[in-house]
């Protein structure tokens, strides 16, 4: 965040970031609140298998993730599952069969930007192994099934997920 140096409302090169999440203007009354960010990340499980993507895109090119993403505004976090999933994968969910299981905060660091995240966790259980209708390969490279007993934190792409599969497992 240190090279944002120009305030927004008076054009001074005045902008001061706290190191956490305040700027303000040294020369006018400008102050802003960097909030953290919703985002959602969804367990697609078939018995004792994890349905994962592998990321097509910095950051973390090439590291397992959940499927999900960032929360638009006016819109829920349950919209967000249904949303994220059908964009990324072609795949319509119920929204009503999502079950909230635990929530973390991340710093999701992107174009040289730390967007602190509270990255909220949502299981949902499917009978049989879903078929992808379409993958937004400019995000996700391919997709793979494995069991809850064979995924290696080490190759899981953000902190947050890493901290949730250590208590989901």
């Amino acid at each position: 965040m240190n090279h944002l140096k120009f305030c927004p409302k008076c054009g001074e090169k005045t902008l001061i970031f706290d190191g956490e999440k305040k700027f303000s203007c040294s020369n006018c009354d400008f102050v802003m609140y960097q909030n953290c960010a919703a985002a959602v990340a969804v367990v697609i499980k078939c018995g004792d298998e994890i349905f994962l993507t592998k990321r097509n895109q910095n950051p973390r090119l090439g590291k397992l993730d959940l499927a999900g993403g960032f929360t638009d505004p006016k819109e829920s976090a349950e919209e967000t599952c249904y949303r994220e999933i059908w964009e990324e994968l072609g795949i319509e969910i119920d929204i009503k069969k999502l079950k909230f299981l635990k929530s973390f905060p991340n710093v999701y660091h992107y174009k040289e930007i730390d967007y602190n995240t509270l990255d909220l966790f949502f299981e949902y259980e499917v009978e049989e192994k879903i078929e992808v209708k379409k993958l937004e390969l400019h995000e996700i490279s391919e997709t793979i099934w494995i069991k809850k007993s064979e995924i290696n934190l080490e190759d899981i792409a953000f902190d947050s997920q890493k901290k949730f599969f250590e208590t989901y497992l």
